[in-house]
């Protein structure tokens, strides 16, 4: 078992270059390159670090061509994956991956495919990365390395010596030690990524042949060296990169695309941090509310994610002055369909009494895990995503518009955005708070900003800042 390591720990790397200069080495091999990035985000916190980016929550031809024809060097397809099963999930990649070489055909465009996921190692893995490796290659084309960054500053998720952290507090614990680890069905026991990628795909990559990019090589540039590295992995070989700092995610994104130019094709497994560095985005201030808000205060919070952070963020939040719970029984699901309208309606009422009389409604799950003797985790999966349905649909039957809507938890954010709020398209206005990200777009409510919060991001007062924020209440 790793051990945790101290807060200390990030500032033991002195870098010999200025970030200025990687930057500028950065810019200029971007400049050379032509090809577009997409992102398939297995939830909408995917967009996290970026802003003026467009995301996409269909996955057609149409869709597709447009993002491609968009400026901009990215922009992200909503698969909200995480929240599918098995089949589904490799029914989508395969649609996916049609859909973009035909957009590529009409548009002439040349695209790289990233699989955002989350920088806690949850999510299907190995599974998406080589669903697309296999229809690439069917197509022709080749897949020398699959590429695996989870290193996300603003989360608090630094990999160190191949070792993935997950800071908490004053320490960095090793991310198997944490309660995403226990995810019943995305769980796992090995916090170093080479070990990591053995247990995922049960030995057929083995830990000691999966490359790996050291924090010491990032932080002395030695480029030349990792260009190195990459340009000798084949057959799908695995790459891990550390990282502790966004300088580090620069500095290999510039050996990256110095391989790239000389002809190797890889799969990304990464965090928001890689492809906020991989596709220029530039940094931006936090959001204001001015910046997010035509007018209004009342607004309507719907949580799903029952991960302890968020208890104590919903904790927190009901201690502001306007705030009232609205507690939605998620176990009724397993009462039958009728019982589970019922609460569903019984919750969309009580919003709306509390939207009519200038409150904030702050709905959410029950906060314990719900199980069921002897189901499989494909069934709590389901089950989950039952629960999750009947989450947005509080935002979906509202007959009053709210100012704002916060949806906490990724598989409850991507179902607001895309069912509850039929947003098609939206586009990424930036942060409200660091990793917590703002969309706005069409579909039911045009132009009412939408926070989509993490489940596992922020401190215990974050849900109540972000609502100080767009309240402007003190």
């Amino acid at each position: 078992m790793e051990e945790r390591l101290g807060i200390d720990a990030l500032d033991r790397y002195p870098a010999s270059m200025e970030e200025t200069e990687i930057d500028a080495l950065l810019r200029a091999e971007m400049e050379r390159d032509r090809a577009k990035w997409i992102v398939l985000d297995d939830d909408p916190t995917g967009t996290q670090t970026v802003h003026d980016v467009s995301v996409y929550t269909h996955w057609d031809t149409a869709s597709l061509e447009q993002g491609l024809r968009d400026p901009g060097r990215l922009f992200y397809v909503l698969t909200n994956s995480r929240g599918m099963t098995e089949a589904e999930t490799v029914r989508a990649h395969r649609e996916i991956l049609s859909a973009a070489q035909e957009a590529s055909r009409r548009t002439g465009t040349p695209y790289r495919l990233i699989s955002r996921s989350d920088s806690t190692l949850r999510g299907w893995y190995p599974l998406e990365t080589q669903i697309l490796r296999e229809g690439i290659e069917r197509s022709g084309g080749t897949v020398d390395g699959e590429i695996l960054f989870p290193f996300f500053r603003e989360g608090g998720r630094y990999t160190i010596g191949g070792v993935h952290y997950v800071r908490e507090g004053d320490a960095l614990v090793p991310c198997a030690q944490t309660e995403s680890a226990r995810d019943r069905t995305f769980g796992y026991t090995r916090s170093d990524l080479p070990g990591y990628v053995e247990e995922k795909t049960r030995g057929a990559y083995r830990a000691g042949d999966v490359t790996r990019i050291s924090l010491e090589d990032l932080r002395a540039g030695r480029i030349d060296e990792i260009v190195r590295q990459l340009t000798a992995v084949e057959g799908f070989g695995k790459i891990c990169v550390d990282a502790v700092a966004d300088r580090d995610v620069k500095t290999f994104c510039v050996a990256l695309y110095r391989a790239l130019s000389r002809g190797k094709t890889f799969l990304y497994r990464t965090a928001a941090s890689f492809v906020k560095a991989v596709g220029g985005v530039p940094d931006r201030p936090l959001l204001t509310r001015e910046e997010m808000l035509s007018g209004g205060t009342g607004g309507v919070v719907a949580a799903g994610s029952h991960t302890a952070r968020t208890t104590a963020q919903i904790e927190a939040l009901l201690t502001l002055p306007g705030t009232v719970p609205v507690p939605f029984r998620s176990s009724a699901v397993l009462d039958g369909p009728d019982a589970f309208e019922t609460e569903i309606r019984r919750c969309t009422a009580e919003e709306e009494r509390i939207l009519s009389e200038g409150g904030i409604p702050v709905c959410y799950t029950e906060r314990t895990v719900l199980t069921v003797p002897g189901e499989t985790p494909e069934d709590a999966l389901v089950r989950s995503v039952a629960i999750g349905e009947g989450v947005q649909r509080l935002i979906a039957d509202l007959r009053i518009r709210p100012a704002f809507v916060i949806a906490k938890g990724g598989i409850t954010s991507s179902d607001v955005a895309s069912k509850a709020l039929s947003m098609s398209r939206a586009t990424v206005l930036g942060q409200i708070l660091p990793g917590i990200p703002v969309w706005r777009g069409g579909g039911r409510f045009p132009g009412m900003p939408c926070v989509i919060f993490p489940g596992n991001v922020g401190g215990p007062e974050a849900l109540r800042d972000a609502v100080r924020i767009l309240t402007g209440r003190p």
